[in-house]
C-alpha cells in the first residue's frame, strides 16, 4: 500500500506560461504565498527553452498565445518522451470554449477560466499534483516488483554456486533447440564436460577449493562459448554446453579450446598449486535422434571415452 505523505506545495516547481504579463503577476501572488516555486515564460518558444534547463512537476498553459499558441506546445512536449508526464492545465478565456476539446485530445490533464480564482486554481493544481505523485510512486513500485521477478526467477533458474543455468533450466532449451532443429533445422551440438579427479580434488584439497575450482571451470568455458550457446550445470561436477546451429566438428574445435583453457588454470591453494583438466563428449543433433536423450546419451559415451584415453581429452560421437 503507497504511503500517503503530506502535500507540501514547497516540494513542487511549477511553469506558468501566458503571453500577458498582468497574468504572470497574479499567478505568482496566488502561488508563491501558498510555497510553490515558480517559473515563467511570456509564449510558447521561451516555454520550451525553461524546460531545456529544468523540468516542472506541472505546467501552467495559456491556450491562445502569438507566435506558438499552448495547443502547439502541448503537442510538441506530449511528443516527447522526456516531457510527456508533465501534467498540463491550460488557462482559457470564455471565448476559447470551443478548443478545450482539442486541448485534452492532446493530452492536457484540466483547464481552468480566466479570470483566475484562487481556491479553484489552487485546489486544481494540488489534484494533479498529488495524481501524478501518486502515477510516479506506482510507476517506481511495478520497476522495483518486476526487478523482484526478475530476480526470484534468476534463482529460480540458475545454480547458486556457479552462476550457470541449473539443471532443470538446462533442460528446457535443450529440449525447446531440439524441437527447433526437429521443425526449422539445421542442426545443433550438445558438449558434456566433466572434472576430471574432482573427487581427488575435494579430499585433498577440501570442499571449499572444490568449489572454487568449479567456478575456474565455469569462467573458462563461458569465455570460450558464445553468446548464443547455453551453458548448465548438469550435476556434481558436470557441465552442458548447448550450441545451436553447430555441427559436429565445429563443436569439437570449441570443446578443444575449453579444454585447453580449462588446463591452463592454475588454483593456489595451502597445499599447493592445483592443476585442472576437463574431459568433454561432443554430440551433434542426426535425424537418427529420436529423443533428447539419444543425443545426450552419445555425448556421455564420448566423456568415457575421454576418459579412458587418458582423461583431459575430447571425443565426438
Amino acid at each position: 500500500m503507497l504511503k500517503q505523505e503530506p502535500f507540501k506545495p514547497e516540494n513542487y516547481y511549477i511553469l506558468a506560461v501566458d503571453d500577458i504579463s498582468t497574468n504572470l503577476k497574479l499567478l505568482r501572488v496566488i502561488l508563491e504565498p501558498i510555497g510553490y516555486s515558480l517559473t515563467f515564460a511570456k509564449g510558447g518558444h521561451q516555454a520550451i527553452e525553461r524546460l531545456k534547463t529544468s523540468k516542472p512537476d506541472l505546467i501552467l498553459l495559456d491556450l491562445m498565445m502569438p507566435e506558438m499558441n499552448g495547443l502547439e506546445v502541448c503537442k510538441r512536449l506530449k511528443s516527447d518522451p522526456e516531457y510527456a508526464d508533465i501534467p498540463i492545465i491550460f488557462l482559457t478565456a470564455s471565448n476559447e470554449q470551443e478548443h478545450i476539446v482539442d486541448a485534452f485530445e492532446l493530452g492536457a490533464v484540466d483547464y481552468i477560466n480566466k479570470p483566475f480564482k484562487a481556491p479553484e486554481l489552487l485546489a486544481r493544481i494540488r489534484h494533479h499534483l498529488l495524481l501524478k505523485h501518486t502515477i510516479d510512486e506506482l510507476k517506481s513500485t511495478q520497476i522495483e516488483l518486476e526487478n523482484a521477478l526478475a530476480e526470484v526467477q534468476k534463482l529460480a533458474n540458475t545454480d547458486p554456486l556457479t552462476g550457470v543455468l541449473n539443471r532443470r533450466s538446462l533442460f528446457d532449451f535443450a529440449h525447446q533447440e531440439f524441437n527447433r532443429v526437429i521443425r526449422y533445422g539445421p542442426s545443433f551440438s550438445i558438449l558434456l564436460m566433466d572434472l576430471d579427479y574432482f573427487k581427488k580434488v575435494n579430499d585433498n584439497y577440501g570442499h571449499q577449493v572444490g568449489d572454487i575450482a568449479l567456478c575456474t571451470v565455469v569462467k573458462s568455458i563461458k569465455n570460450t562459448i558464445r553468446n548464443v550457446d547455453f551453458l548448465g550445470r548438469y550435476g556434481g561436477e558436470e557441465f552442458m554446453a548447448i550450441l545451436p546451429e553447430t555441427y559436429g566438428e565445429q563443436a569439437l574445435i570449441l570443446a578443444e579450446r575449453i579444454r585447453k583453457m580449462v588446463a591452463s588454470n592454475i588454483i593456489e591453494t595451502d597445499r599447493g598449486n592445483l592443476r585442472l583438466s576437463i574431459s568433454i563428449g561432443v554430440s551433434t543433433y542426426s535425424i537418427k535422434d529420436r529423443s533428447l536423450d539419444d543425443m545426450i546419451l552419445r555425448a556421455d559415451k564420448g566423456v568415457y571415452q575421454a576418459k579412458q584415453q587418458g582423461r583431459n581429452n575430447c571425443c565426438l560421437v
